[in-house]
């Protein structure tokens, strides 16, 4: 049996020095909190996406709940969400006062299915939330003249798609606000940390309004050197923001993005090559008019010809020292959902194949061409000890 020296960890981030120091000189000087380099780092996302407005925070799940607040949804509205996503997706619906109304995917693409979409609509839809799975952008032609044809809102769960574009726009763009994520395993990260963007002011306003307890937007430079600034409450908000410790990573990470982004690609394309006659179900292909980040490689292997299921393929790459993960259960599979809402296995058959199968190997331009190449043998020898 192939076995790795030493156990590499699933997402592993590339850490660099100049972050480091930075990070160093913001604990040195005092300024941990909200401060001069969260500002810096927003005007840097600022100008790399091409939008008016955007508003570092603690993650993009804060961004999405923030997001829901201030385009209005309230108690009894309903908002699509995938079921092919992580739980915040939905989690942040339900805390605005909304109803999660899941939908299912596409097998291939595992994005959401538009015309899934369209069949979910009531009169008490109010929005729809798209997740560009993995690093692949959503159908978003499709996905925007429904929106308007039913009077929606859109909300972009950017979380994976940091860079990436559908026919030559980014992500984060089409709808009213996009929300992003800098989580240790993301394609560039603050530890914790995430953005929301957009071109409307007035929810760039409140989002930073509530971001902050609800305070008014001095507060955010109440303890700059330009003074004492006196605020006021305006709404019951949150404790949302970003800190400097972070936006120290950000900062430095933000512009490798290309060149990680590269690293990923080539990474992604070794897989393929590699795993291209083997018993198992690769990533869709990239069309022309789709720039993908290459944020998860899901593998899915054939498991009726392997003859085991996905988690025994799980703890097999475990053994030999791989670091692995699993992205997603669809939502409609797990316990809440269901006695929640009455979601039930059979609902969302795609969803439930993908679920089935699905595994992330290690991406991340830490990678070394060795441990690219570990990964390879872990996966050629757990299948070659499995095939009959």
């Amino acid at each position: 049996m192939f076995k790795r020296k030493d156990f590499l960890v699933f997402g592993s981030p590339l850490i660099e020095n100049d972050e480091i120091e930075e990070v160093v000189k913001s604990m040195k000087c005092g300024w941990i909190g909200t401060g001069p380099k969260v500002q810096r780092f927003e005007e840097m996302f600022k100008e790399y996406k091409g939008v008016k407005y955007a508003m570092a925070l603690n993650s993009c799940t804060a961004a999405l709940h923030l997001s829901l607040n201030v385009i209005g949804i309230q108690p009894g509205d309903e908002v699509i969400v995938p079921t092919m996503t992580f739980a915040s997706t939905a989690n942040a619906v339900i805390h605005s006062g909304g109803k999660p109304v899941l939908v299912d995917c596409q097998k291939a693409t595992m994005n959401i299915d538009p015309q899934q979409i369209e069949a979910k609509i009531t009169p008490k839809t109010r929005a729809i939330i798209v997740v560009h799975f993995a690093g692949r952008p959503c159908e978003m032609d499709d996905i925007m003249e429904i929106a308007r044809k039913h009077g929606l809102k859109v909300i972009e769960d950017c979380a994976h798609t940091i860079e990436a574009q559908y026919k030559g726009k980014d992500t984060g763009l089409f709808g009213d606000i996009g929300c992003f994520s800098f989580y240790v395993t993301k394609n560039i990260i603050t530890g914790e940390g995430g953005m929301a963007i957009t071109n409307n002011e007035a929810y760039a306003d409140k989002i930073k309004v509530l971001a902050l307890h609800g305070m008014s937007k001095d507060a955010w430079r109440r303890f700059s050197d330009e003074g004492y600034k006196h605020y006021q409450v305006v709404y019951a908000g949150f404790k949302y923001n970003m800190m400097d410790i972070q936006a120290a990573m950000g900062i430095h990470q933000l512009p490798r993005v290309e060149s990680y982004w590269k690293r990923r690609k080539e990474i992604w394309n070794i897989y393929n090559e590699a795993f291209k006659d083997l018993p198992v179900f690769l990533p869709a292909p990239v069309p022309d008019y789709i720039k993908h980040s290459y944020h998860l490689y899901t593998l899915l292997p054939d498991i009726h010809r392997l003859g085991i299921t996905r988690d025994r393929f799980l703890d097999e790459m475990t053994k030999r020292n791989i670091g692995v993960g699993v992205h997603y259960i669809a939502l409609h599979l797990h316990p809440y959902y269901q006695q929640t809402y009455g979601y039930k296995e059979g609902d969302f058959p795609n969803a439930e194949w993908i679920s089935q199968r699905t595994v992330s190997l290690p991406l991340s331009p830490k990678l070394t061409d060795r441990d690219v190449n570990d990964v390879i043998e872990a996966v050629k020898d757990t299948i070659t000890g499995k095939v009959i």
